[in-house]
């Protein structure tokens, strides 16, 4: 009896780690969000007042799409 030869596919064979040099699809955004965490992090800290206020902001930016996903659907009364 004949071993059967074991194929892969080619997408198996690759892993979903980036190296450097490389595109991977898990990393194509990755900027985008850096850059947008940013904008909100100075938007959301200029309006803060106080220590506790900076802190929210800093806290704010880091879930900055939740209230651009709640501001899109309260725009489109949904």
């Amino acid at each position: 009896m004949a071993k059967k030869k074991k194929t892969t596919k080619k997408s198996e064979k690759t892993s979903m780690k980036c190296n450097i040099g490389t595109k991977c699809k898990s990393c194509e955004g990755g900027g985008v969000w850096f850059l947008g965490f940013i904008g909100a992090m100075f938007y959301f800290m200029s309006t803060a007042v106080g220590f506790w206020g900076v802190v929210l902001g800093i806290l704010k930016s880091i879930v900055w799409p939740v209230f651009l996903v709640h501001g899109l659907l309260k725009f489109l009364g949904l």
